[in-house]
């Protein structure tokens, strides 16, 4: 039997539904039931709860051969990296209680690195404690930043006319699609011929930088002259908490933004990365504020 963690986001969804096509028993994971009800009517169990809350974990892990293990976002706790440390310590002594064999973890670009990067910081530390359980075999993902995460510029480009970020326009950094990075997820957890604690990184096909994303969005929507304005680590705090994140969030994506931007990160092994080279799927966009149509061909242009 298989968990997947946060079945009902976008990474979540895709393992589940792929282990359910290849007719896997599945118990999914969510805090919001009705958020399950399609995976329920493929044949999924539901098993709705926080995972803040350790004895609901180790509950959900029961019986479990292998699992998958994310960060379900929470951006309005006040202190972000205690939230973090709680999961991880939840995942891995639930693990340890079951004696689950496998693990899945969505992880990040950057975790091998212990600090200044945001809170990849702590899927750094989650790493570190699942590698002293000796027992398990695991996985980390190290996805890239998604494509998703674009969709932040809807409201800029409302408010204001014009899509905004901390980054530099010029700079180029990978990128990859959650569906996508779902799918590689949900293909190990069938395969399961993974042993040791293993790192694997997961790209789109080349990386972008958001003057190339802007003028992708600028084509789609009918506005080929939408320009990209850099903006101070301030702007961008304040921009965040503004839409509702805490200080302590809002203040780690700073930093992270601040990673991407300086050697911090560094290049990771080429020999690790998997790129994707083709059109999968689309993207899950239905009620986003701008349409999908920026962000599939968005996608598109890593083929």
């Amino acid at each position: 039997m298989y968990v997947v963690i946060g079945a009902s986001g976008h990474t979540g969804n895709a393992v589940a539904n792929k282990l359910l096509a290849d007719g896997k028993k599945v118990r999914a994971v969510a805090r919001n039931a009705s958020h399950l009800s399609h995976l329920v009517a493929k044949g999924a169990e539901p098993f709705v709860g926080s995972v803040v809350d350790r004895g609901f974990v180790s509950k959900a892990f029961a019986g479990a051969e292998a699992v998958y293990i994310m960060f379900p976002p929470d951006v309005t706790v006040p202190d972000f990296r205690a939230y973090q440390d709680r999961l991880s310590e939840g995942f891995a002594s639930s693990i340890e209680q079951n004696r689950i064999k496998y693990a899945v973890l969505l992880s990040s670009i950057g975790a091998d690195k212990t600090d200044k990067t945001g809170p990849i910081s702590g899927l750094h530390r989650l790493e570190e404690r699942l590698n002293r359980i000796s027992s398990l075999n695991a996985l980390y993902l190290r996805a890239a930043y998604f494509m998703e995460n674009t969709l932040g510029q809807a409201d800029a480009i409302a408010q204001m006319g014009y899509a905004a970020g901390p980054l530099r326009p010029e700079l180029k950094f990978p990128m990859v699609a959650s569906h996508d990075v779902g799918e590689f997820a949900g293909d190990a957890l069938l395969r399961l011929n993974f042993t040791g604690h293993q790192v694997q990184e997961v790209h789109g096909q080349r990386d972008l930088s958001y003057g190339e994303i802007t003028a992708i969005l600028g084509r789609a929507i009918s506005k080929p002259d939408l320009r990209y304005s850099k903006i101070t680590d301030e702007q961008f705090r304040g921009a965040l908490m503004r839409i509702g994140m805490s200080e302590s969030a809002a203040t780690l994506m700073v930093e992270m933004a601040a990673s991407m931007d300086s050697p911090i990160l560094g290049l990771a092994n080429p020999a690790r990365i998997f790129r994707f080279a083709a059109l999968l799927s689309k993207l899950p966009l239905s009620k986003q504020a701008l349409p999908p149509e920026p962000f599939l061909q968005l996608r598109e242009t890593m083929i």
